[in-house]
């Protein structure tokens, strides 16, 4: 075991959970009506607790058990089975490593909440984000991160995918699968109003970006240079998607907003994450450079051209922010083309197949959309019995 390294990676353990509560429950809540502010932080906050359970039991042992057919990690480690103070994994105590990851396994479908806010049932965001993060997250953790098939020495040869925090493994899984979610459910029946709190949208946002440093650097697993420059990249592509973003705006709009400059930032984070263990910060300048026009462009042929209602534009800036960051690796020549282009359909494919069966499962157990005069009055009233705002603001 090594100190530094241990004492290095709780610290990014904390700034994780720290993105989705209360970061990530803040961007969100705050884009919402201030009706359903509570529901969207009870989406979050319930995610996060039942995730954390359900990687005790069952996800850590899918996706790093000792299994050896690359697709699963077999279930030697349910419930932490064996492993104690004294279990390493690298020069980290295997319970550091399993809680790091299980911070991960949290913020993974909570970014899903996005698509769905203001018109969806409890029960189905608690059935869904369980059974979603079982099949889907872990199966892939364990192909790309667990040395599965997708990894090196799998099926590309000696050089498997790069993905060094989670281009594909978090950001291509959950935007497909709020897009897919997003379809199913079909837009609301007012989507005219605009963010209730702005303010709340970029305080949430800057907490993400701080989290954001234990994601990327955590992800190096260790207190050393490769960490320093991991957060280095991570904090250049984030300020460059910031002002792209808002500088593409104010081009086409005439004015540039807060919550436009605050959500290149994410399109920045997002993009870097599956690159930030493999680029330089020139190359970093580039790609948040670049994320910020992309991810705008992209949120507007969503919500516009085919006019699917991701409510908060989970897909367009975590999924294509994250399948661009992805492919600038081979663009950068960190990584090959045929593995990160494989590794993205593979995981496109099996994403979307497993998210479209858990949907169908899932509303035969529950309904998956809150009725008519629930969603006009707000779900945080009607689903939770209270409310943070006057309910006609």
């Amino acid at each position: 075991m090594n100190g530094a390294d241990t004492a290095w990676i709780i610290v990014a353990t904390a700034l994780v959970l720290f993105m989705t509560l209360p970061g990530l429950a803040l961007f969100y809540g705050g884009l919402v009506r201030s009706r359903n502010v509570l529901s969207v932080f009870m989406h979050c906050y319930a995610i996060a607790c039942l995730m954390s359970l359900l990687w005790f039991g069952f996800g850590y042992s899918i996706a790093f058990g000792s299994g050896t057919s690359g697709y699963w990690g077999g279930a030697d480690k349910l419930f932490l089975n064996g492993v104690t103070v004294d279990s390493l994994t690298g020069t980290l105590p295997e319970v550091l490593f399993f809680a790091f990851q299980m911070t991960f396994a949290i913020i993974t479908p909570a970014l899903i909440v996005g698509a769905y806010v203001e018109r969806i049932g409890f029960g189905f965001v608690l059935l869904f984000s369980s059974l979603w993060m079982l099949l889907c997250y872990a199966p892939v953790v364990h192909w790309i991160w667990g040395g599965g098939f997708l990894a090196d020495g799998g099926i590309f040869g000696d050089i498997g995918v790069r993905d060094f925090a989670g281009g594909i493994v978090v950001h291509e899984t959950a935007g497909l699968a709020a897009l897919i979610l997003a379809i199913f459910l079909g837009a609301r029946r007012d989507a005219s109003k605009p963010p209730h709190n702005p303010g709340m949208v970029m305080i949430g946002a800057a907490m993400l970006w701080v989290g954001w440093f234990g994601f990327n650097g955590g992800s190096q697993l260790a207190a050393d240079g490769g960490a320093a420059m991991a957060i280095t990249v991570t904090h250049i592509s984030a300020a460059a998607g910031s002002l792209t973003w808002a500088l593409w705006e104010r081009i086409k709009f005439g004015k540039a907003s807060l919550v436009g400059l605050v959500t290149g930032t994410i399109a920045g984070l997002a993009s870097i994450t599956p690159a930030s263990g493999f680029v330089t910060p020139i190359e970093a300048l580039a790609i948040g450079s670049i994320a910020g026009i992309l991810c705008q462009e992209a949120v507007i042929f969503i919500r516009n051209k085919i006019k699917i209602d991701d409510t908060l534009d989970v897909f367009a800036v975590h999924g294509v922010g994250g399948i661009f960051g992805t492919l600038m690796i081979a663009v950068f020549g960190a990584g090959t083309w045929t593995a990160q282009l494989g590794s993205l359909a593979i995981v496109g494919v099996y994403t979307s197949v497993v998210t479209v069966a858990l949907i169908y499962i899932c509303k035969a157990v529950t309904p998956m959309r809150v009725d008519h005069e629930t969603e006009v009055n707000g779900l945080d009233l009607a689903v939770h019995g209270e409310r943070a705002y006057d309910i006609t603001s």
